[in-house]
C-alpha cells in the first residue's frame, strides 16, 4: 500500500496508558465514523505498516484512544509517537454530489465568474486558518480562499470548479 492509495486520517499524539495505548488526533469532521476500524496503516520509517486494533474509543471530540495488537508497553507506544495514520481510499465515506474530498479535485480547471479561466488546481493549503485553493496559471501560483462565498459549484463530471472572487483578487497574482 502506498500513500497515493490512502488518505490521511490523523496522527499519534500521545501515550495514554502504561499498557501501550495511544491517542490519535483525527483529521475528520466525523470521528465517530472511525470507531469500528479493524486496522490502520502507520507511517513508520517512511513505510506504511499495517497495525491491527484490539479496541478503540473516543476521548473528547477528535481524539481516538487506541490499543494496537502487539503494542503492550509504554516503550512500544513511545516508538509510535508523532507517526501519521492512513486508511485506503476505498474506505472514505461516500459524499453527496455537492461535497468533495480535497484529493478528488486536484487537477480540476478553475473558472471565475468575472475573470474566466483561472488555471489548474494543483493543491489545497489547509495549514492556514482558512484553506486555500492553490492554482497554477502560466507558471504563477494563484491562491483563492475556499469559502462558501467564493465557491459557486464543483462539477465533478467535467472536472471544473466555478468560483466568484472579489474583483482584483486574481489580478494580484498575475
Amino acid at each position: 500500500m502506498t500513500k497515493e492509495e490512502c488518505f490521511y486520517l490523523g496522527r499519534i499524539v500521545s501515550k495514554f496508558s502504561f499498557k501501550g495505548e495511544v491517542l490519535i488526533k483525527l483529521d475528520t469532521d466525523e470521528p465517530e465514523s472511525y470507531l469500528e476500524m479493524e486496522s490502520v496503516f502507520v507511517e513508520y520509517d517512511n513505510n506504511l505498516v499495517p497495525f491491527f486494533i484490539e479496541r478503540s474509543s473516543l476521548q473528547k471530540s477528535n481524539l481516538l484512544r487506541v490499543k494496537f495488537e502487539e503494542v503492550d508497553t509504554e516503550e512500544d507506544a513511545e516508538d509510535l509517537m508523532k507517526c501519521d495514520i492512513y486508511l485506503p481510499l476505498n474506505l472514505l465515506p461516500e459524499l453527496s454530489e455537492d461535497q468533495f474530498y480535497f484529493h478528488e479535485i486536484i487537477g480540476f480547471r478553475v473558472e471565475d465568474e468575472l475573470y474566466g479561466t483561472v488555471g489548474t488546481l494543483t493543491g489545497i493549503n489547509d495549514t492556514t486558518t482558512q484553506a486555500l485553493f492553490e492554482i497554477e496559471k502560466d507558471g504563477k501560483q494563484v491562491l483563492i480562499p475556499m469559502n462558501d462565498h467564493f465557491l459557486i459549484k464543483v462539477d465533478k463530471k467535467n472536472k471544473t470548479i466555478f468560483v466568484k472572487t472579489p474583483e482584483g483578487l486574481i489580478d494580484l497574482y498575475l
